[in-house]
């Protein structure tokens, strides 16, 4: 009995890793929320590839994809901004062990924090790809008459299909009512079209022969690798079957022996 547990839990690890390799999948990005995963299987379902989600510990996910389509699945989620941008919010920019900080540091968080918020504001607009908002607050002493005004820049990857011309007066007055002090004129944005990823189109594909079966090129060294497995899988159960008729036989024979 020992012996057939073990024969059998050897053929199922067999089994499995053979099944692991044939697969070929690799992870393309891992700790993603379910959102982001959808987003971008969807996103290479669209494009003509296929993924996969996995789950992961603390409700996170994995997504993966065939290991000979993983460079292209990274070019095209990269050209449309996928996965998103971790943006810090203003609780995450000053949550601070220091009990006390200097102006220096706190002038810096508030500069990095509105940085932040305004970036993630603006590139919740449809079409928007990446935004960054980047803010220059100079320390001018109020006395002083030749004061540096506020300034900020914003710069904005965009798909090619917006038309991102009507947004930049809104973006200015966004920007300008967000930081005080800071006027409509002193805020530049810089808008850039992204490079549309190209769509794969339907193409005959050329058939290979395995074992007298027409299948695509592509398939076959797939259909190997399971034709493999199969192979082995009802070799193992052969033999663990002509090794059970054997026991079962050889003891029978043996209670039937007369004693001598």
């Amino acid at each position: 009995m020992r012996a057939r547990r073990a024969l059998g839990k050897s053929l199922v690890v067999l089994v499995m890793a053979l099944l692991l390799q044939a697969c070929g999948d690799s992870d393309l990005y891992t700790d993603l929320s379910e959102r982001e995963a959808n987003v971008m299987v969807a996103t290479l379902a669209r494009h003509g590839i296929s993924a996969s989600r996995v789950a992961q510990d603390e409700g996170l996910m994995t997504v993966t994809v065939d290991e000979d389509r993983f460079a292209e699945a990274v070019d095209i989620l990269d050209r449309l901004g996928l996965p998103e941008h971790d943006f810090a919010n203003l609780g995450e920019v000053f949550e601070s062990n220091s009990l006390v900080s200097s102006p220096v540091q706190e002038r810096a968080q508030m500069i990095y924090a509105l940085s932040q918020e305004l970036s993630h504001t603006v590139s919740q607009i449809d079409g928007v790809l990446t935004a960054r908002v980047h803010v220059v607050l100079p320390d001018n002493d109020l006395m002083a008459k030749n004061s540096t005004p506020s300034s900020a820049a914003v710069f904005i990857r965009h798909t090619p299909t917006l038309d991102v011309n009507p947004l930049i007066p809104q973006i200015k007055t966004l920007v300008a009512n967000s930081i005080s002090g800071l006027a409509y004129d002193n805020i530049s944005v810089v808008p850039v079209a992204a490079r549309a990823p190209k769509i794969p189109q339907a193409a005959p594909q050329s058939l290979d022969s395995f074992l007298g079966i027409a299948m695509p090129a592509s398939s076959v060294a797939r259909a190997g690798w399971i034709f493999g497995i199969l192979l082995v899988l009802v070799l193992g159960l052969a033999g663990a079957l002509g090794w059970m008729i054997w026991r079962h036989y050889y003891r029978r024979s043996y209670d039937l022996a007369p004693p001598s």
